[in-house]
């Protein structure tokens, strides 16, 4: 049970004075990297987490969850794994393949491990400095992919006791972190079983960012009973934003046991103000919390009123996701070219060509890929159509705009993919339904 929110000095200006002090925080080179209390991928474009929490390590055969959070507009998942302490340890194989099905479908991995929870308070939980241990061990799976993973050091790693050494804690493991090699956008969850209404987080973050070497490190509050009105929400979330330090929401529901958190409130703010945030969870939710699953028994056909709620209302996912720029466009592999190269027709200036492929498949159901592909010039808008066959129907779309006049269906770039270099290309994803036969249509595309 979480404890409500207590009165606490205000505490803005130490925050803003420790801040200012650092002067703009050194870029990652390789990945993702803070900067101005924001976070920017590895184009150097800045990026709001839209997704949700996966609890893979309760349910690692669950694989197809990736791609399920993704037709339905999610831009991250923060997975679940297990360090070995309190359940089964995710392999070094393991994670490398969560990672590969993240990047596969253009997902940001947060990866997290989740046997630090409510340290000093539950039974068998890890310290934080146990779960760098883990984090080490998975260097050589973690090497490399600073541009599709941020590392969550250990989830919610106090209960409401014994938290007082939360940010020395947290100092000595970032630092090891960067000792051992990792150069990954680090981040850290509040104490209190996540809520911080004890204000530790609050009121220690920028000198746990200043302890930080490379100074990439980004706080994750979870919010359930403990903000359950506006005036808690927006106080909260605003000290970070006044103090120029990054913050996210990396869970929260629409009910809990401790309180009804407001959630509207959460979404609206966060949009209004650019901060990211995780939904839990994606399904598989037990012990009186079933509440929280956004899908039923892993089915994105079947989302519950929290799915519906956090994917298709207002501020939901559908409506303020952006993938992360560096999935936008993937140039063509290169290769030496021969002596004496072959005659070539060059496409049209301005041309594209468009593919079409079915990526997950369910009775009645399908998600498909369309990847649109500029030709030997640059160019700013594209379109692209094709007929269905056998009487498929969309029901959802991402990252396009799509309409349908029967079985024709036409595709549009949304404001942000239109433009692409000569050989570059911009993808979008859809929903539909099918019976009896779902074959694969030919499509046309034109640009300008």
């Amino acid at each position: 049970m979480k404890t409500r929110l207590s009165a606490v000095g205000v505490t803005v200006l130490a925050l803003l004075v420790t801040v200012l002090a650092f002067g703009q925080p050194a870029h990652a080179a390789a990945g993702f990297s803070v900067a101005g209390g924001k976070l920017y991928d590895a184009n150097g474009t800045e990026f709001i987490m839209r997704g949700v929490n996966h609890a893979h390590t309760w349910y690692p055969q669950q694989t197809s969850s990736f791609a399920d959070v993704k037709a339905l507009g999610a831009n991250t998942v923060r997975v679940v794994l297990s360090s070995g302490d309190r359940w089964t340890r995710n392999t070094n194989a393991d994670v490398a393949n969560v990672i590969s099905l993240c990047k596969a479908n253009r997902l940001i991995c947060v990866l997290e491990v989740h046997d630090t929870t409510g340290y000093g308070e539950q039974s068998g939980a890890i310290t934080l400095a146990r779960a760098v241990d883990y984090w080490l061990s998975l260097a050589d799976v973690l090497s490399g992919q600073e541009k599709y993973v941020i590392v969550n050091i250990g989830n919610e790693p106090y209960g409401n006791q014994n938290y007082a050494s939360w940010a020395t804690d947290n100092a000595n493991a970032i630092k090891r972190l960067r000792a051992g090699g990792l150069s990954h956008t680090i981040m850290v969850d509040a104490p209190n079983w996540g809520q911080d209404w004890s204000f530790t987080m609050r009121d220690n973050a920028a000198s746990v960012f200043a302890a930080d070497p490379a100074r990439n490190t980004v706080f994750s509050i979870h919010m359930y009973g403990v903000f359950d009105t506006a005036a808690e929400i927006s106080d909260y979330l605003g000290r970070f934003r006044s103090a120029g330090l990054p913050i996210v929401v990396g869970e929260f529901g629409f009910n809990h046991s401790d309180g009804n958190p407001d959630e509207d409130t959460i979404l609206a703010y966060s949009q209004a103000n650019g901060i990211g945030w995780l939904g839990w969870s994606w399904s598989g939710n037990g012990g009186g919390v079933e509440y929280l699953d956004l899908a039923t028994n892993f089915n994105p056909a079947s989302l519950t009123d929290w799915g519906q709620r956090l994917f298709n209302g207002a501020n939901g996912i559908r409506q303020t996701a952006r993938q992360a720029s560096i999935f936008d466009s993937i140039p063509p592999p290169t290769t030496p070219p021969p002596t004496t190269p072959p005659p070539t027709t060059p496409p049209p200036a301005g041309g594209c060509t468009a593919t079409y492929t079915v990526t997950n498949q369910w009775q009645g159901g399908f998600q498909a890929e369309v990847r649109v592909t500029a030709g030997a010039r640059a160019i700013t808008s594209w379109t692209a159509g094709w007929t269905f066959a056998n009487g498929q129907s969309l029901t959802q779309s991402w990252n396009v705009a799509l309409t349908s006049s029967g079985t024709t269906v036409t595709a549009r770039n949304a404001e942000y993919n239109g433009r692409l270099a000569a050989g570059a290309s911009a993808s979008f994803g859809f929903l539909a339904s099918w019976t009896g036969t779902n074959s694969v249509p030919a499509l046309s595309c034109t640009a300008s």
